[in-house]
């Protein structure tokens, strides 16, 4: 921030300055801004500031609502007011004036109200609604600087609502013929991307374009929107891998403009960014990765100078390395880089290399054995950051070994620790490892209790409800559960005798809680004590109103029928009258239930264990009085998001058409604000795309309410493959050694001499914490599984069986690659380097046709047959149908068209998926598909054996977050013989809805000699394989529209064939997402689908402005936004 402001200041005598000659930068001797800043400096205290800046605001405001005040004036006036502003004074009656000088004024003029809005107004300011049409006019005008302005406010602040206004120019300016003006243009629609998504849908293709600009800046500004893009849906952009790796072999080789470099590195800012991409599209994916394995070795040689600007290739190096399916002569030299960071005397080089390390052990825990020395040093080091990284980096790599000794660490660290941020990330991180780790019920419970202490009311409240929850749910064993919790009430009836009023009010709130629950397990404990300690609480000057109602409630537990204490009888007298309302109701349930065993008996039921309670969340039992009520013209219910967005929308100036005509038949029925789209002729701006105006003639007008959400999930998190560790070989340094290494600028660690002893204290200490990572294949991260069970393992909802997990790298499929490469990308003389050369690579990418405009395609299809990287394996029951097949010559893998005749009967007669590999190892193959049945999913798996000998106690397992798995069968395979084929088969239902979605599972197998096996494989398929066509009648449809209320509009393309556009677009629809076209009236149509099992979705269609108006609604939550994502791609792929 600070460089902001210096360099705006910089530029305000040039702004300001009265000589009218060109360049001119000196502040004149008598620019009242420079009297301001000289009587500013020569100021002794504050008060004397705000007094001389309110007497120059209240100069300012005299003179800009004076009329004789010219532009040049206001100009003056307006950056004065700028720089009262960076002070931190209020101006705001200046704010209006800004915007009449970016409107007003010439180039000049215009530079400064931009600037001061700019400054002024965010983009939820009403008053920014004044300036969209300044903005449009200048879009337009031929001059570059006007255009210029008028792209930079747009990228900075515009309001959401305001894009479609503005769209089609910005669309526009990509083709524009001065490259500062596209690249503009490129950053305004990257803006248009964050804080609207579904707005730029439809222009994916130009920033294509954009990223085969000859322009050098162009191309770097795209980088921006495709990083963002391919952090969402990487499957989508793999055919771009190819063309990322030639841009970023041409920028490591310095064939880019010397503009790009920066001290002699050439564009560092553009090759981080393109390292970024690289990891995104090269994750869990072999065939992708292995066409960055050249450039990648090439960026690591040649980022060798000693500059801060090369150690950040580095990293970004170092973490694509680790990212991408591995290889061992590139993890050799990463591990190379990061032992040269850690090792280094300088302070930032040295946090470097802990980020880097704490990054990649979670696929080579070993690193660390070979740095644990220096690790050690880091825990005692002067500089806190280098501690609170030194903390990071162990939490990742604790296990049930060492958790003791690290958790101890992190403790001490917190004691002393004054950063608020880093003490509710600590106290998160130790509560999470004492809940997995804890070798016994006191470690577990002091340390918990250490972590209320510590982090008192600023830690997250999940911390504390997730222990009561823990608590209260109990394990697997039931003595287990009474051990702890009677633990916990002895510890905390301690705490209370002797420190009450030091604890903090969350730590209260779970202790009051706990011995209102379990007191009673300590037969030897009078209830009259318990009740006299919490009774203590109520009589706290410290206590909030919300732990005493904690108390209370404890108290109310605790006193038995007609057995009340004289305490709880104080306590009832004293907050019976408390003005705080929660207070009173507790103070009253106390007395009554206290009198009434019974009623108590029957409301807070006393149990060592408690049942689940089944809530209906979709309140069902309503549904009835929910159709009388809507029946009777009530207005359906919407959710609290959806009443924001209204309330915020009504707030501003909207764009979007709600006026309708009614038909003749219409026009004197009563229409409420939510209408079946059968009955009128809806002229619908879904979304704000549209510009149309209002139709003339219709009296009655209906108001388009709707949600934009943002569709889909950002994908998801796959496992690591892990990667045994590579032979210890000689490779060169792509790092000079730390004594190579000249001295920069940074502090240095200062290099002290060890005593013995203290020599022997860290190598038991560094004995303690690196225990149990020579022996594990993998470190024990949160969500991994390992050898070592779970302390506080939470009741299982199934069973499954543990077996030694032995990972193989999994093949991934070829992805199809684009081969089409920009010909006028950067340089017109280095284009035939973006085309990838290597017959290898070549061979395992599929060609795909080539645009004439040179435009990169990115758009693939997604299919059931998207496969991802391997995720944790999960348990579920198993459902395996063995079919033996005669052995072949051949051990390799079946067809498909021999895999899909080993499919069960039942399933032969429906369409099915591709079937596609989606793991293997050295005796096992995977294959899967879905088959479409009218009324359900069922996923297949074909399990082969493709080893030389029987294969036994095959489990399959497979679940899924977004998705219901359960088990056609409940029969698990125990023998396949050499190259046979089992066959699994699972019925798939939606809970709720996605774009796509993620299956995870894993087979575990046991073969004649050796250890039980493990192999873990992932599965996807889009929404569109749950939609099914639904019948309904025209009224039928109607009578539906009104009863839901979740709802998103959108514009999407027409297609343009021989048949009418409507009919076409309906029929492609109804061809790629399996929908019911219900009725085509005019230039409007109705469709209906459901989503397996029974949840409608309707769709109403309407041709305007050359675009198709869709509106979606269903009772489903999600399910318009999912279903209008593919409606898109359809259309687009058509």
């Amino acid at each position: 921030m600070s460089d902001v402001v210096e360099k705006t200041l910089t530029a305000l005598p040039s702004l300001l300055s009265l000589d009218t000659q060109p360049g001119s930068a000196r502040l004149s001797s008598n620019s009242k801004l420079g009297n301001l800043i000289r009587g500013i400096t020569e100021l002794t205290s504050k008060h004397e500031e705000e007094k001389l800046i309110q007497r120059e605001l209240s100069s300012i405001k005299e003179q800009v609502s004076s009329p004789n005040t010219n532009m040049r004036q206001m100009k003056e006036l307006m950056v004065r007011t700028i720089y009262c502003e960076m002070l931190g004074y209020e101006a705001s009656f200046s704010y209006i004036h800004a915007i009449k000088l970016a409107q007003q004024g010439n180039v000049m003029e215009k530079r400064v109200g931009y600037l001061a809005v700019s400054l002024f107004l965010n983009e939820s300011h009403e008053l920014l609604l004044l300036l969209v049409n300044t903005v449009l006019k200048d879009l337009q005008s031929t001059n570059l600087i006007e255009v210029c302005m008028a792209l930079t406010v747009v990228s900075q602040m515009f309001p959401k609502d305001m894009i479609p206004a503005i769209l089609p120019l910005v669309e526009e300016k990509l083709n524009h013929p001065k490259e500062i003006i596209r690249r503009k243009a490129v950053l305004a629609l990257y803006k248009f991307y964050l804080i609207a998504p579904n707005q730029v849908q439809h222009i994916h293709n130009k920033f294509r374009k954009a990223l085969c600009d000859k322009d050098p800046g162009v191309m770097s500004a795209s980088l921006h929107i495709y990083l963002q893009l391919i952090q969402e849906n990487p499957e989508g952009y793999k055919d771009l891998t190819a063309s990322f790796v030639a841009i970023l072999k041409q920028v490591v080789a310095g064939k880019l403009p010397m503009d790009f470099n920066y001290h002699s590195v050439p564009s560092p800012w553009v090759q981080m960014q393109l390292l970024r991409i690289l990891s995104l599209l090269g994750k869990n994916d072999q065939s992708t990765s292995e066409i960055m394995y050249e450039v990648l070795d090439e960026s690591l040689r040649r980022a060798e100078m000693n500059h801060n600007i090369t150690y950040a290739i580095l990293y970004e190096c170092v973490k694509c390395i680790y990212t991408i399916h591995p290889t061992s002569d590139l993890l050799e030299k990463a591990a190379k880089c990061i032992g040269n960071f850690v090792l280094s005397r300088k302070i930032n080089l040295k946090y470097l290399g802990l980020k880097a390390l704490t990054y990649v052990v979670q696929q080579d825990p070993k690193l660390a054995l070979q740095h644990q020395m220096t690790i050690i040093e880091c825990l005692d080091h002067p500089d806190f950051i280098i501690k609170r990284e030194t903390l990071e980096l162990l939490f990742r790599i604790t296990n049930a070994q060492n958790v003791t000794v690290i958790v101890e660490k992190m403790l001490e660290f917190l004691r002393i620790s004054k950063d608020d941020y880093t003490t509710i990330d600590l106290v998160g991180k130790v509560a999470e490892l004492a809940e997995k780790y804890a070798p016994d019920n006191e470690w577990f419970i002091e340390t918990m209790n250490t972590v209320f202490s510590i982090g008192g009311d600023m830690m997250q409240p999940d911390i504390p409800n997730g222990f009561l929850k823990l608590l209260s749910e109990g394990f697997d064993n039931v003595e287990d559960d009474r051990k702890l919790r009677l633990f916990a009430v002895n510890s905390y009836v301690s705490l209370l005798q002797v420190e009450s009023s030091k604890l903090p009010q969350r730590f209260l709130h779970v202790i009051c809680w706990v011995l209102g629950e379990y007191s009673h397990l300590r037969e030897d404990l009078d209830p009259a004590v318990v009740l006299k300690l919490l009774a203590k609480l109520l009589d706290m000057k410290s206590s909030s109103s919300e732990t005493k109602s904690w108390a209370l409630m404890a108290m109310t537990k605790l006193c038995l029928g007609g057995a009340a204490s004289s305490a709880a009888r104080e306590a009832c007298e004293a907050c019976s009258s408390s003005l705080d309302t929660i207070l009173r109701q507790r103070a009253h349930e106390l007395q009554y239930l206290s009198q009434n065993s019974e009623l108590q008996a029957r409301v807070l039921p006393r149990s060592d264990r408690l049942e689940p309670v089944e809530v209906d969340s979709s309140l069902s039992f309503l549904d009835g009085f929910v159709s009388e009520a809507l029946a009777a013209g009530a207005a359906p219910y919407k959710p609290p998001h959806q009443r924001q967005e209204e309330l915020s929308r009504s707030k501003a100036l909207s764009l979007e058409p709600y006026g309708l005509s009614l038909p003749i038949s219409m026009s004197s029925c009563s229409i409420t604000d939510r209408q079946s789209p059968t009955l009128l002729s809806m002229s619908s701006g879904l979304s704000g795309d549209s510009t149309d105006v209002s139709h003339k003639g219709g009296s009655t007008t209906l108001k388009l309410d709707g949600v934009k959400r943002v569709w889909g999930k950002e994908g998801y998190l796959a496992q690591k493959e892990l990667v045994e560790e590579p032979a210890q070989v000689e490779v060169p340094s792509p790092l000079r050694s730390p004594s190579q290494q000249g001295d920069g600028d940074g502090s240095q660690t200062p290099t002290l001499t060890p005593t013995p002893e203290s020599e022997q204290e860290k190598q038991h200490l560094a004995s303690s914490l690196f225990v149990g990572l020579s022996s594990q294949s993998s470190v024990c991260l949160m969500g991994k599984s390992e050898s070592t069970p779970q302390r506080f393992r939470r009741k299982a909802k199934g069973s499954g069986t543990s077996s030694t997990s032995t990972e193989q790298p999994l093949a991934s499929p070829s992805i199809a690659v684009d081969t089409l490469l920009c010909n006028n990308l950067l340089d017109s003389n280095i284009t035939s380097e973006l085309v990838v050369s290597s017959s290898e690579q070549t061979s395992q990418l599929s060609e795909r046709p080539t645009k004439a405009d040179g435009a990169c395609d990115t758009e693939v299809e997604l299919t059931g047959s998207d496969v991802m990287g391997s995720v944790p394996a999960v348990s579920r029951d198993d459902c395996v149908a063995a079919a033996d097949s005669a052995p072949r010559e051949d051990p390799n893998k079946p067809e498909d068209s021999c895999l899909a005749s080993h499919l069960p009967a039942e399933l032969s007669g429906f369409s099915h998926s591709e079937i596609i590999p989606v793991c293997t190892d050295r005796s096992l193959d995977l294959s899967a598909c879905h088959v479409q049945k009218e009324d359900s999913l069922v996923l297949a798996v074909f399990v082969t054996n493709s080893s030389d000998c029987a294969i036994q106690q095959i489990q399959v397992r497979v679940e899924s977050e977004e998705l219901e798995v359960s088990c056609l069968c409940a029969s698990s395979v125990e023998e396949v013989t050499a190259h046979s084929v089992a066959v699994c088969q699972y019925s798939l239902t939606v809970r709720r809805p996605a774009v796509n979605f993620e299956l995870a599972g894993s087979v575990s197998y046991q073969l004649p000699v050796g250890t039980p096996q493990s192999v873990q494989f992932s599965y996807k398929l889009p929404l569109t394989s749950f939609i099914r066509p639904l019948t309904v009648t025209t009224e039928e449809y109607g009578s539906m529209w009104l009863a839901f209320s979740h709802d998103t509009k959108q514009n999407l393309t027409l297609i343009s064939d021989d048949q009418e556009p409507l009919a076409a677009t309906l029929n492609a629809l109804k061809k790629k997402l399996q929908v019911q076209v219900v009725e085509v009236i005019g230039m409007e149509g109705i469709v209906a689908c459901r989503l397996l099992q029974d949840q409608p979705c309707l769709m109403h269609c309407r041709v305007h402005a050359g675009m198709l108006a869709v509106w979606l609604r269903s009772p489903v939550p999600d399910l318009p936004d999912c279903l209008l994502y593919h409606c898109q791609r359809a259309l687009e792929e058509h």
